[in-house]
């Protein structure tokens, strides 16, 4: 995928976890973004060691799925560590 589609996933991604998650984050459009394309890393090393797809590896809803599925738990994971700071 080209650089231009880890983007928008990131951004789609990002935006989906934060929205299924709610509460408050940190950050706006470009730490969604970031937080979309960790999650489409997560989510495609997750799938791919559960062998349960081939990752991400083109545009399409189940890239997005697997991404959104990825930046949840690294939302999670933030909110137990930030979450006790506050």
């Amino acid at each position: 995928m080209s650089i231009i589609a880890w983007i928008v996933i990131g951004l789609i991604a990002g935006s989906l976890a934060k929205l299924l998650m709610p509460g408050r984050d940190p950050g706006g459009c470009i730490v969604t973004i970031l937080l979309g394309i960790a999650g489409a890393f997560v989510g495609g090393f997750l799938a791919v060691a559960l062998d349960i797809s081939e990752g991400v590896d083109d545009f399409d809803i189940g890239t997005i799925v697997l991404a959104v599925i990825g930046a949840m738990l690294i939302l999670f994971v933030y909110r137990l560590f930030a979450g006790n700071r506050r």
